[in-house]
């Protein structure tokens, strides 16, 4: 299934290869996926069930992949990515694109993804496919970067493009909210959607070197419509100084926000949790209450006749 062609590109997924292989050679800085993967062991591993085969989709490193196996809840774990960037690991390999998933219809027991499906086009559109992917009552979970994820850097690239060039142009990507999210996995047919997120603040010496970090993960700009130009030197100065202005700390340390949603939906199976059907309670609501239920028309401090 392709995207849906009435979808703009927001991301440029080839750049955004080119920048996870840049970050491989400069030695990726993996403290973010590191806690992702530790969590997500610890949720899967919380389902008491023992599944045959799992496939991690897009996700940047192995770091999901060891935990899991390490946890001892999967027999066998297959990575799906769309280019390889570095592999010192066995584990089975399928050259896929998020967007474009090559898996049959029900033939998954799990999907999981870490810190990748944050830079989709088309989000419905996977998430649909992943769901046709999973098995009857199949487990889809997966942590995305969302919510307000490095606001401070946002706010102070604003601030400073405004004062010294006259304009603001895009340089943090959009992220959605974790109500957002939820509303997403009913919308796309996940059965028993939850759905929550994971604040994460981290302080450093320098905006310098939380942009350094950023371009160690791979996570610098690839929005389709990004500035193309050389980040002017005035303005990377005055950047600096407003980021340190509204985002210290009393010991001068800077903040850098990290909202890491997770997401968790079953392809849909008659064994599950279903909703009542409307009129088939066996109770009223006011008895369930301990009052008294009025009639048509009937004001509350009237007696009844």
């Amino acid at each position: 299934m392709s995207p849906s062609p009435q979808v703009q590109a927001l991301f440029e997924r080839a750049l955004l290869a080119q920048r996870r292989r840049r970050a491989c050679a400069l030695g990726r800085v993996t403290f973010l996926i590191d806690r992702v993967a530790e969590d997500m062991a610890e949720r899967l591993s919380a389902v008491r069930r023992t599944f045959d085969v799992v496939v991690d989709l897009g996700t940047p490193t192995d770091a999901v992949r060891r935990a899991i196996l390490a946890g001892g809840a999967v027999e066998r774990i297959v990575a799906a990515a769309p280019t390889i960037v570095a592999r010192e690991e066995q584990t089975p390999l399928v050259l896929a694109d998020e967007e474009r998933l090559p898996f049959r219809d029900a033939s998954l027991d799990v999907v999981v993804s870490g810190l990748a499906l944050q830079f989709v086009n088309d989000l419905p559109g996977a998430l649909v496919q992943i769901r046709r992917a999973l098995k009857p009552d199949g487990l889809f979970l997966a942590a995305l970067i969302g919510g307000d994820t490095l606001t401070e850097l946002r706010q102070a690239f604003a601030a400073a493009e405004a004062e010294i060039e006259g304009g603001v142009s895009p340089r943090v990507a959009p992220f959605a909210d974790v109500r957002t999210m939820g509303a997403l996995m009913q919308r796309t047919g996940f059965a028993l959607p939850v759905t929550d997120v994971d604040h994460v603040c981290v302080r450093y010496d320098s905006p310098l070197r939380l942009m350094q970090d950023l371009r160690r993960m791979g996570a610098t700009n690839v929005l389709a419509e990004r500035r193309r130009g050389v980040l002017r030197r005035q303005t990377l100065k005055r950047l600096i100084e407003i980021y340190a202005e509204r985002f210290a700390d009393p010991d001068g340390r800077v903040r850098a926000s990290f909202d890491i949603i997770w997401l968790s939906g079953w392809a849909p199976h008659e064994s599950q949790p279903q909703p009542l059907r409307p009129g088939s309670a066996r109770m009223r609501l006011a008895e369930a209450l301990g009052t008294r239920e009025l009639s048509a028309g009937e004001k509350p401090n009237e007696k009844p006749q």
